[in-house]
């Protein structure tokens, strides 16, 4: 190759700056720069050409430029020289060739660098499809060529040989739109300022808007980030420039122009402001409104824009906002404000709410909100959409709106201002519409605002008219929940206004009606027989729907009460059932069900054409509407779990960025598709009840338990993930804020309990760790949120009321056996280390808000079951906080994969701060509760052994319990105290009727308590035994006390009463656990050792004889105890005989019940009370009062054999129940009884008459026995027996004593052996003993004293029964024959009456008969008054 090619070839390839940057640098030598200047001249004549000149300039290392464009302004020496260089050629060429021109340098230079610009810019068109050439920006190689050629023009106008206005002039005269990034670069280079472009250009408001928008709307390819970069710094740079230049201010007073000049650019940012709202209503800008949002940004201060300029164009910008295209008015407002919830908005509405709201605070915000609306005419939907997204994203605006609508309420109705009305109960409303977790309800706010007299309707007659007069306003307006609000809970009135207030209820009512709103409008498929709040219709027609669609696939027909419905409720099926059913959707390629049931009505001519079309229609216009952007679900969404699992997810990516804001956006979205899962919403239902918890089979469609395990799921991955970064008490506040907006929704929340219930109780022991801690977590948050959640009903009921939510979930964690604790004690654990985390550095009422009190006293009962090591206190009696310091956060041992619950609980039970909890009321498990849990646990399925048990509560009962005080739970060292817990304890297990508990655990320590209690008795003996029998049975005394009401003919009553009879029965079972010793006083008087037992007589004749199973008679085994408890006494006394002689005497004067039960039982009884007697006295025969029972029964059958033997000493109650226990256990025919009682000679011994009298009150009292329970004996028989007793007993009035129990004299110990029950029920026992007697013996009746007053009484006491009702009565086939006695006893008692003798009643008996009778029985009352007129008796014979 020729030399000369080689250098053709190099120079073709090498450009000057190639040839300047390639030389090596030499240090330089005097004269080298004038030989070089002069070189270089040389190599420019042979060059004319100044364009390709330009353009060999214009060709640099792109690399350079790309720094450059990054802000990398650092070049090498070598760079700087050649720039320098490059630009002093061009100058000089430039000057050169402007002389030989004879033009300006700097029209030359002009010229130059636009021909070289425009050659840049137009190279796309020429290399480009059609499509390229609408790109708004340039490609990267024409940037870099502009780039450089900008820098070599900022290099001539720094040396004079360039203009930038000439230059900017014929630019524009070049182009009509202007390129908007050769604007940007001439403004970033210094060479043409956006300023001077704004100020100069009289038509650039026409192409710098077309342009933004134009930069908007392109989107650049996805892999080229640095025009992405470009087009955001274009529109940055250019949006601050104009909010410098419009928002401003200037010291210096503005002139015409500046003032020209500003208006120019705000009128240019609301240009695309208003672009960009109208974009809020059509989807296919999205995307470029989106961009324009992204310059709403703070970054632009200090730029462009001061902060003060940055704040005035975001409130200009808001303003403009707020008040663009007012057309909808109030009206509109008040019907379609459900629509502009903030779930409903559009996204690119909210988003510039939050833009704008950057750099203010909250109160800032609604201030100026305030004064726009009382200053402008409003776009209602912005505002209170704008409102929405300050509640959604701001915690702190709940306060302050409240603030704001009570000074909107007091101005409103101190100048009665109804703008200041509208906007306070618009704002109240939009608030309420996003959820009790943003803002209370609006039922619980206008209860606050109207409800009580405080409020300001209520100063005066004026203002309580102006309130009601604006709601009468509303009325044609208003949504139906907000009529129901207002009727439901109506505003405070003063009584004498009160037809004020209803004449708008009556308004609201009428309004109701015509909206079909009412408590009548059932759906097809309701169950009518709930308990539950009623649905509004449009809810119920939903469940209708989605019911009748179900039947449809099931069956593949139109279900017939759908078609009756068509029929005979055509109403409710065309505005209710229709309108749900034909709801919009985007419709399914294959018909599903829906579609199908859809055309079966059709077809059926169920379904109007026109409704159908404009159903079709509908539905394809929500087909054609652009599905782009974050997932929402609309009512109407095919499937929203999968709507709400993309959001769920979303909320997992929000929660790891930790944007606060955000995640209280989608938390928002979320509450709004769960909504549309479970439409009976709380604000829907004005009348909120209690959430009703099924334990038994949890009733949830299928889609609801979906739902649940999928927010299950969700909250505990977030748990889990957020504790790997950072521990509760450092997180944000997104726990809260995500169960919160679960619990605005009743249904949701109910199917949540469900699924936990579910979980805790039936599926514990399968949890997984992950699962533990997220449910912990999850139930820590929910009962935190007690005072915004209902109260929940367990079904079957636990309790007669509902319970908070923390009460029912903790009722699902038994502790009962083994598996169960483990479940507990796991979930507990997570769940306090939890919250004692949450609160860490709270102050102690804070942290009671994180740690459920329910769960902390199970951890209290568990932890020092299962961990015996924690039962012994620190050596030092506490932990102290300093020490707590160095331990381990639970939270942290209970996260860690290496660690065991065991561990945690260890941790957390030395903790400062769970100790500190157990010194409030609320968190201390007190000793009830201790015994109600321990009663619980199954003795055969329990964790700790036999021996581990006893130990368990031995420590428990000793050690913890009696030596606490008694404000926290405990017995404060008093055994009275421990022992009366351990006894109630014991008598409620026993009422529960369960089995297999640890009730003989239980019992045990009870037996050593009272044990204790009475070995420390004081020296002699005495004290302490007498102390516990008193205490003994005044507790029960008490306790049966309380069950016992002084109304005896209610239901209640009769509930009181088989209660009392179960605790009397529990009671026993108790007592003969016990000593039978402990139940006998043995007291020190006179020198010498005495048995009382008033206590026990009071005992049995109080409580005792309303228990016994067989009418009049203690059970054996209690009988039996209580003798051997005196026997056991009396030996403590000196002469034990005597003692127990005297004993018995009183026994058998005051308590009848226990000597007549000795006799029943005594042949039973004898041998082992004889067998003890000779064990404690070595004596061969008991003591002479218990012998005389022997002797007496021995009397008894000699006398039914036809002997007659001396008659014992003994009392005649004693005698006569020896003879009727003998008579009872008979083999021999009536012809012995006969003579036995012919043998006793009534009439010639006062003794054996009372005998006589005794033996037919038992007799009697085993008639009414058997009449009230014919199937265990013989009515006839014992009737009988009772005649016969009573033929002998009929001419002394005597036996009459035993039916009038106020006059009885020696017989009043009768009253003390049968219960209340049987005594009220003697006279029915008396009419019908009459009913069956001889002429001849009633004839002897009537002529003994006494007798017609004694039936009249009785007669009186059956009627008062009858009417009465609920008292006992014979079994139900007996019924027609208690009738008849009332008959018959009537029929006798007038001919009695009619043949009365004078002397038979005085004047002042029949008078008093007669006022009973009136009421009861006019016909008696009257024969009585004309017995009374007949006789004019002699008022001397009112003696008798």
């Amino acid at each position: 190759m020729s030399l000369s090619a080689s250098c053709e070839s190099v120079s073709q390839k090498r450009t000057l700056s190639s040839l300047l940057d390639g030389r090596v640098v030499k240090r330089p030598k005097p004269g080298d720069g004038q030989r070089l200047q002069e070189a270089a001249i040389q190599l420019l004549e042979q060059q004319q050409d100044l364009c390709s000149l330009f353009r060999e300039v214009g060709n640099p290392d792109p690399c350079i430029i790309f720094r450059a464009q990054n802000g990398e302004k650092k070049l090498t020496s070598s760079d700087g020289i050649s720039s320098v260089v490059a630009g002093s050629l061009l100058a000089c060429e430039l000057r050169r060739q402007a002389a030989l021109l004879g033009v300006s340098v700097t029209v030359l230079s002009v010229k130059m660098v636009l021909e070289r610009l425009m050659e840049i810019t137009k190279e796309t068109g020429e290399r480009k499809e059609e499509e390229e050439k609408r790109r708004p920006l340039l490609t990267s190689s024409q940037r870099v060529q502009l780039c450089v050629l900008l820098e070599s023009s900022r290099e001539l106008l720094s040396q004079g040989a360039f203009c930038s206005k000439l230059l900017w002039q014929e630019y524009r005269r070049d182009q009509s739109l202007p390129s908007l990034e050769v604007v940007y670069h001439l403004h970033i280079y210094n060479i043409v300022p956006l300023k001077y472009i704004i100020e100069s250009d009289e038509g650039v408001r026409s192409w710098l808007v077309s342009q933004l928008k134009l930069l908007c709307d392109w989107t650049p390819p996805r892999e080229d980030e640095e025009t992405r970069q470009v087009q955001q710094k274009v529109l940055s740079t250019v949006v601050g420039v104009l909010v410098g230049l419009g928002f401003e201010l200037n010291p210096d007073p503005a002139t015409e122009d500046r003032k020209m000049i500003s208006q120019l650019c705000c009128s240019v940012l609301d240009d695309l402001l208003f672009w960009l709202l109208d974009a809020t209503d059509r989807s296919l800008t999205v995307q470029s409104a989106e961009k324009w949002i992204q310059i709403f940004d703070a970054s632009l201060c200090g730029v462009s824009a001061s902060a003060e300029a940055l704040q005035r164009f975001f409130t200009h910008s808001l303003t403009q906002t707020l008040t663009y295209k007012p057309r909808l008015t109030v009206s509109d407002a008040i019907t379609l404000q459900n629509e502009w919830t903030f779930a409903k908005a559009s996204r690119l509405l909210t988003s510039l709410f939050c833009k704008l709201a950057v750099v203010f605070s909250v109160e800032q915000l609604l201030s100026h909100l305030q004064q726009v609306l009382q200053t402008h005419e409003v776009n209602w939907k912005h505002v209170l959409c704008f409102l929405s997204t300050l509640l959604v994203y701001y915690q702190s605006a709940q306060p302050c709106l409240r603030e704001l609508l009570s000074r909107l309420l007091s101005s409103a109705f101190e100048g009665y201002d109804l703008e200041n009305m509208v906007t306070a109960f618009l704002l109240a409303r939009q608030g309420a519409l996003e959820g009790p977790a943003i803002f209370p309800s609006y039922t619980d706010w206008f209860k606050m605002s109207f409800g009580g007299g405080s409020g300001c309707h209520a100063s005066s007659k004026k203002s309580l008219v102006f309130l009601l007069k604006f709601l009468s306003d509303l009325v044609p307006f208003e949504p139906p929940q907000y009529l129901k609000v207002h009727i439901l809970h109506p505003p405070y009135v003063p009584m004498k206004h009160r037809s004020l207030l209803m004449e708008y209820v009556s308004l609201a009512k009428t309004r109701l009606t015509d909206l079909k709103e009412s408590v009548e409008d059932m759906g097809l498929y309701e169950d009518v027989s709930s308990a539950g709040a009623s649905l509004q219709p449009q809810c119920q027609a939903a469940q209708d729907v989605e019911k009748a669609v179900s039947l449809f696939e099931t069956t593949g027909r139109i279900s017939a009460t759908v078609m009756e419905a068509s029929i005979f409720r055509r109403p409710y099926f065309l505005t209710r059932f229709l309108p749900a059913l034909l709801m919009p959707r985007v419709l399914p390629v294959k018909a599903d069900s829906r579609m199908s049931f859809i055309e079966a009505l059709k077809k059926a001519d169920k379904i109007p054409a026109a409704q159908y079309s404009s159903y079709v229609e509908s539905c394809q216009k929500q087909r054609q509407q652009d599905s782009r952007g974050s997932a929402a679900c609309s009512d109407t969404s095919d499937d929203p779990a999968d709507v709400l699992k993309i959001q769920l997810q979303e909320f997992t990516k929000l929660l790891a960025d930790g944007d606060d804001g955000e995640m209280s956006a989608q938390l928002s979205r979320i509450s709004h598709t769960l909504s549309v899962v479970f439409p009976g919403r709380p604000d829907e239902l004005v009348g909120q009840t209690a959430i009703r918890l099924h334990t038994d089979c949890p009733p949830s469609p299928e889609l609801h338990s979906t739902v649940g395990n999928m927010i299950l799921r969700s909250f505990c991955q977030c748990v889990l993930d957020t504790a790997r970064a950072n521990p509760p008490n450092k997180q944000s506040l997104w726990p809260c804020r995500f169960v919160a907006a679960l619990l605005g929704n009743t249904q949701l929340l109910s199917c949540l309990l469900h699924r936990l219930w579910d979980l805790f109780h039936n599926q514990g022991p399968s949890l997984s760790a992950a699962h533990v801690l997220g449910l912990a977590a999850f139930t820590a948050h929910l009962c935190t949120s007690v005072s915004c959640s209902p109260l929940v009903q367990l079904v079957p009921p636990v309790g007669p009321q509902p319970v908070p939510v923390e009460e029912a979930l903790s009722s699902a964690l038994v502790c009962s056996t083994r598996a169960n604790m483990l479940v507990c004690a796991r979930l507990c654990v997570a769940a306090v280390s939890y919250g004692i985390c949450k609160g860490d550095s709270l102050h102690q009422h804070q942290l009671q808000d994180y740690v459920p009190s329910s769960l902390y006293k199970k951890l209290l009962y568990l932890i020092p079951r299962l961990l015996p090591e924690v039962r012994r206190p620190p050596a030092d009696g506490h932990i102290s906080d300093h020490q707590g310091e160095h331990l381990h956060s639970p939270w942290s041992n209970a996260t860690d994969a290496s660690s065991t619950w065991r561990k945690t609980a260890h941790l957390l039970w030395r903790h400062p701060a769970f100790q500190r909890l157990g010194h409030m009321p609320q968190y201390q498990l007190v000793f009830s509760e201790w015994l109600n849990d321990e009663l619980r646990v199954q003795r055969s399925e329990d964790i700790l052994s036999d021996a581990e048990r006893q130990e368990y509560q031995q420590w428990a009962c000793a050690e913890l319990y009696l030596t606490r005080p008694e404000e926290q739970g405990g017995c404060g060292g008093d055994t009275r105290k421990l022992c009366s817990h351990l006894l109630t304890a014991i008598i409620d297990q026993q009422l529960r009727s369960q089995t297999g508990t640890c009730l003989p655990d239980i019992l045990s320590r009870l037996q050593e308590v009272v044990y204790e209690m009475e070995v420390s008795a004081p020296s002699g003996g005495s004290g302490g035994r007498a102390d516990v029998c008193d205490f003994l049975f005044e507790l029960v005394s008490q306790r049966c006390s309380s069950a016992v009401t002084s109304t005896p003919a209610s239901q209640q009553v009769i509930s009181a009463q088989l209660s009392l009879q179960h605790t009397l029965h529990a009671w026993n079972r108790v007592l003969l656990a016990l000593p039978a010793v402990l139940f006998i006083k043995v007291k020190a008087g006179g020198g010498r050792m005495s048995l009382d037992c008033n206590t026990l007589i009071d005992h049995i004749s109080q409580h005792q004889r309303k228990l016994c199973s067989l009418p009049g008679l203690l059970p054996c085994h209690i009988t039996a105890h209580f003798l051997r408890g005196l026997l056991f006494a009396g030996i403590r006394c000196g002469r034990p005989g005597e003692e127990v002689d005297r004993a018995w005497s009183q026994i058998s004067d005051r308590c009848p019940l226990l000597l007549v039960s000795t006799v029943h039982w005594w042949q039973r009884l004898s041998p082992s009370l004889l067998s003890l007697w000779r064990r404690l006295r070595d004596e061969e025969r008991l003591p002479e009062q218990l012998q005389l029972l022997t002797d007496c029964q021995h009397w008894a059958s000699s006398l039914l054999k036809g002997q007659l033997l001396q008659t014992p000493p003994a009392a005649a109650l004693l005698l006569a129940a020896s003879l009727h226990h003998a008579w009872c256990g008979r083999e021999e025919n009536n012809s012995s009884f006969s003579a036995a009682l012919s043998a006793l000679r009534p009439e010639r011994d006062v003794k054996h008459r009372q005998v006589l009298v005794f033996l037919f009150f038992l007799c009697v009292n085993d008639f009414l026995s058997a009449l009230l329970n014919p199937q265990e004996r013989n009515p006839d028989e014992q009737r009988n027996i009772c005649s016969e007793l009573l033929a002998v007993l009929v001419d002394s009035a005597d036996w009459l004593l035993v039916f009038r129990f106020k006059e009885q004299g020696v017989y009043q110990s009768v009253t003390m052996v049968m219960s209340e029950e049987f005594t009220r029920l003697m006279p029915w026992a008396f009419c019908s003993l009459l009913l069956h007697q001889s002429t001849k013996l009633l004839q002897r009746a009537l002529r003994c004293p006494g007798f017609l007053h004694t039936t009249i009484i009785c007669y009186i006491s059956v009627m008062q029964l009858f009417l009465e009702g609920p008292t006992p009565a014979p079994a139900a086939e007996k019924q027609v024959e208690a009738s008849q006695i009332l008959s018959h006893t009537k029929q006798f008692l007038l001919r009695a009456i009619s043949q009365a003798s004078p002397t038979s009643l005085s004047t002042s008996q029949f008078r008093e008969l007669q006022a009973q009778c009136a009421d009861l029985d006019p016909e008696v009352a009257a024969a009585l008054m004309v017995q009374l007129d007949s006789h004019s008796l002699d008022p001397e014979l009112d003696l008798f």
